[in-house]
């Protein structure tokens, strides 16, 4: 079987990409890769890199785009998860979050795991977190294992 890399390059459908694009770069520290318009108007493409992690963000813009808010009970993204390195750091995102005047949940940690999580949206509705996991391993149970995935 072909390997992938483990590296992603996410590519998210907005409103107004250049609007995104100063959010997401004011909050993360990211900073422009390139831009496109199409010739004919129907697309814009804005994409950033973070240049710590490498991460490649991409706003893609539709004219089409009726501009209906986010929603993550659609079929499609759910939400977008920037995992820290340690539990110490979602305090600083909520530091961050706070000095730029984005709303979100506080920290927050599931009843099934150790797990923390701050959760926000941006100016689309897209639900984004900054996510620690703990050196805790969950193993699903019997029922929800695919026969063909192995377990360690």
């Amino acid at each position: 079987m072909p390997m992938i890399t483990g590296q992603i390059e996410v590519n998210l459908t907005v409103s107004d990409p250049r609007r995104s694009a100063l959010w997401y770069s004011d909050l993360l520290g990211m900073r422009p890769r390139y831009e496109f318009d199409g010739p004919d108007g129907t697309l814009t493409y804005v994409s950033l890199v973070d240049p710590l992690s490498g991460l490649i963000l991409c706003l893609v813009g539709h004219a089409s785009n009726n501009g209906e808010p986010f929603s993550e009970s659609r079929n499609g993204l759910d939400h977008l998860e920037f995992l820290v390195n340690d539990r110490d750091a979602l305090t600083q995102w909520v530091d961050r979050l706070d000095q730029l005047g984005i709303p979100h949940s506080g920290i927050k940690q599931p009843p099934h795991t150790s797990n923390a999580m701050l959760t926000f949206r941006d100016p689309d509705n897209i639900q984004l977190e900054f996510f620690w996991r703990s050196n805790e391993r969950m193993v699903p149970s019997p029922a929800r294992r695919h026969k063909d995935v192995p377990t360690r």
